[in-house]
Formats: structure tokens, sequence, C-alpha cells
């Protein structure tokens, strides 16, 4: 199970989004897929992660994921992703930018017969707004001695 897990979550950044087969999630994701970082509006299922990605692709036709490190331990697997693109179209309400940017990830599938069941993540997503120029970037703290 544990190489199985680890190649099916591997599937979606390298397979769904770099190439944009979207065809492959009803393969790889259990019917009862439950998506604990659903974007907000959207629901927790197989049918709002697949919106989701979509709708990333579609933002960032040049969208580009490599996997930086892989854990599996029993029937979960933690990926550390990079991730980059250029925002030609519209995400979550904001206007496309034509910028680039570059930000990391971490996810967490669980899956039960070869396919995913549970999905979490973190996105360094203040990262990718700044660099996109939607949010501005953070003062700077003083040092102090």
């Amino acid at each position: 199970m544990t190489t199985d897990i680890k190649q099916t979550a591997e599937r979606i950044p390298l397979e769904v989004l770099n190439r944009g087969d979207f065809g492959i999630l009803d393969e790889i994701l259990s019917p009862s897929f439950v998506d604990h970082y659903a974007q907000p509006g959207v629901p927790p299922t197989r049918e709002g992660l697949k919106q989701t990605l979509k709708a990333l692709k579609t933002a960032f036709p040049d969208l580009r994921y490599t996997i930086d490190d892989a854990i599996v331990c029993g029937d979960q697997v933690v990926h550390r992703l990079s991730a980059s693109g250029t925002m030609t179209g519209e995400f979550m309400g904001m206007p496309a930018t034509g910028k680039r940017a570059q930000w990391t990830e971490i996810h967490i599938g669980r899956g039960v017969d070869g396919r995913l069941t549970e999905h979490w993540a973190v996105v360094d997503q203040l990262g990718m707004l700044v660099q996109l120029g939607i949010v501005p970037a953070p003062g700077r703290v003083p040092a102090t001695v």
C-alpha cells in the first residue's frame, strides 16, 4: 500500500496539473473523498477538488510542480512541493496579473485500496500573492540587539 499511495498522490501534481490530465481524478479519488483544505465556497468533496484544480490550471496555464520530498507512513503520504506559474487568468475572484510566482506547498493524503480518501494542505499563499502584486509585501520588523 505504501508505494501505491505515494504514486497515486503524485499523479495530481505531475499528471493532472503539469499535463492537464483531469480525467484521472475520478480514477484516483475515492467517491467519498474529503478535502480538509477546500477553498472558501467550494464543497470539500471530490467534485470540489476537481473544480479547484481546474480553476488553478486555468488561471496559471503554465503551472509546473516538482516534488521535493515524499514521506510515506502506512496509509498516508506527505509531499513537499515547489510550484510556479504565470497568472494569466482570474482565480478565486482575483483578476489576472500577468506576473509569475513561485511558492511551496505541503500536502498530506490518506488512501485506501490505491485511491485517495482524504487531503490536507499548507500552501504559501501569502508569498504567492505578494509576488503576483495582489497583496503588498509585509513591512520589515526592525532587528533589535
